[in-house]
């Protein structure tokens, strides 16, 4: 419903035509609407009744400047077109949802500079964000989180409150799911080299390495996405090894069609594993063996750390991060390692 001004002008309805209506002054209503608390039962009733028959839609910036709050929450991706991203955007909304707010999706197109000033920009129209797979240097990272309440996602930094899903444990039980099927020469596929988890992911492959008294080799970094995939191939054929683990499943996936150009079987001649259990993963030709990892719940749980911090401000910040568990899942890409080394046919073909 609207309201007229004194030209017969149509105009939104205001806590001031509540308040006439009401027969209460518009601070009242505004407390009432905004801090219920400090109100009695009766009038809050009277005024939300009222709010509601007027079809009264609360102004956002005017309630922000009462209640210091702006009902939206940020959050961050590197890439909106990675489908590891699906998941945890869908479970960061429902949690948002559920607790009243607006999510706000920002592309920050694997640049750090662009999420930094993106979080610049807007931070005055936000309550708070998720940042996942931050590309920030750690020391800016750290000082926005005293500006903005913030949590990170598949970042580890001391002072900023994060989820990290346990993808170095699953390479370990990738490396030794590769080693009991007899391959010996295993390289990894590096991803972006501003990736956090990717320097993460390469220390847990020497780890694994070094508890079997083995050396792994890495090819690349590449560029992420799929479309890295024929130079990822290559790279990997050139090395000589019989397996190879992947940065995340858009390298995998990617490789494919390439190995299948050059005559590359897999997995009988190559074996290939994959990180994050991707949308598509499962129907690949053939299916990926990966790192299965529960995105949806780490937005989620980011969710409830960031309202918590929100709630309780002092205490909420010094919690430590959430790990969450990633697991092995086995399918058709890897196999025994081969008795002879991988062919190695002509690179004539593009």
């Amino acid at each position: 419903m609207t309201s007229t001004d004194g030209a017969g002008r149509t105009r939104p309805v205001t806590i001031t035509d509540i308040a006439r209506v009401t027969g209460v002054v518009p601070s009242t209503v505004s407390r009432a609407l905004n801090k219920p608390g400090r109100v009695s039962a009766a009038t809050r009733a009277r005024i939300q009744a009222a709010a509601r028959e007027l079809n009264y839609v609360p102004n956002s910036q005017a309630r922000a400047l009462i209640s210091g709050r702006t009902g939206t929450i940020a959050v961050l991706v590197s890439d909106v077109t990675n489908p590891f991203y699906f998941g945890l955007i869908r479970g960061a909304q429902q949690r948002l949802k559920a607790a009243g707010y607006a999510q706000l999706l920002i592309d920050t197109e694997d640049s750090g500079a662009h999420e930094a000033e993106m979080l610049h920009k807007m931070r005055r129209s936000l309550d708070g964000a998720i940042l996942t797979a931050s590309r920030l240097p750690e020391r800016e990272l750290a000082t926005l989180a005293g500006q903005i309440p913030l949590v990170t996602v598949n970042r580890n930094v001391r002072g900023v409150q994060s989820v990290v899903i346990d993808t170095p444990t699953g390479i370990g039980l990738a490396v030794e799911h590769l080693v009991g099927l007899g391959h010996r020469d295993i390289v990894y596929v590096a991803g972006p080299d501003n990736s956090w988890s990717n320097h993460a992911r390469w220390r847990a492959m020497c780890t694994a390495g070094l508890r079997r008294g083995r050396r792994f080799r890495r090819v690349g970094p590449f560029p992420r996405g799929r479309g890295s995939g024929a130079a990822v191939a290559d790279a990997v054929l050139t090395s000589g090894a019989t397996a190879c683990v992947c940065f995340n499943d858009l390298f995998a996936i990617g490789m494919l069609p390439r190995l299948r150009q050059r005559g590359v079987r897999v997995p009988e001649d190559l074996s290939v594993v994959g990180c994050d259990d991707i949308f598509g993963a499962d129907f690949s030709h053939p299916p990926l063996t990966t790192l299965a990892a529960p995105i949806q719940q780490a937005g989620e749980v980011a969710v409830s750390m960031l309202l918590a911090r929100l709630e309780h401000p002092t205490t909420e910040q010094t919690r430590p991060a959430v790990i969450l568990p990633a697991t092995l899942t086995v399918r058709e890409s890897t196999g025994p390692a081969p008795t002879s080394a991988a062919p190695q046919p002509e690179y004539g073909a593009d």
